[in-house]
């Protein structure tokens, strides 16, 4: 969950890649700056209080071919005010608000095994005439659901899996004992 700094920093990257009319070009830069920020390599040393500012801003610098400047002016921003851990953060917020404006919903499917491509196709088109947006979705593979599926979009929760079927079974025999 984004912090209320990281929500600031993505709200005014957005506003700003709004102005522009590159919301898109901007999701893919905060993306990549959340990838190599995220390196536990690279976060290390952009974190160290013991490697001054100046340098730190010049070894994300000395990486072109990684970022192009606008993606370096951000990421020279975040280590500036201190704010690389919180990269995930602003790019997960960021892309909630790029999705907000486009009319998409981002959802977490969870099955037992893997499905195929037109079973995801299958599923996101579902979802997306149930909810009248589009969908862009991702699939988890967890064995302990047992069968079925769970489904996570926004806030909503819709529990469809073997092990809660038999879990709410569970419950009734032992109520009706």
């Amino acid at each position: 969950m984004a912090t209320a700094a990281a929500k600031r920093y993505a709200r005014a990257v957005f506003e700003l890649a709004t102005e522009e009319g590159q919301v898109e070009e901007w999701g893919r830069r905060v993306a990549t700056v959340r990838d190599l920020l995220s390196d536990p390599t690279v976060a290390a040393v952009l974190t160290n209080p013991t490697i001054p500012v100046s340098r730190r801003m010049e070894l994300i610098s000395a990486a072109p071919h990684v970022l192009d400047p606008e993606a370096t002016n951000l990421a020279r921003l975040l280590i500036e005010s201190s704010r690389v851990k919180q990269v995930a953060g602003i790019a997960e917020e960021f892309e909630t608000l790029a999705d907000a404006a486009a009319g998409r919903v981002r959802a977490t499917v969870t099955t037992a095994v893997e499905l195929d491509l037109a079973e995801r196709d299958k599923v996101a088109k579902q979802l997306s005439e149930r909810l009248g947006k589009e969908v862009r979705m991702t699939v988890v593979v967890d064995k302990k659901i047992l069968g079925g599926l769970t489904l996570q979009y926004g806030d909503h929760l819709i529990d469809a899996s073997v092990a809660t079927k038999l879990q709410q079974l569970r419950r009734r025999l032992a109520d009706a004992s």
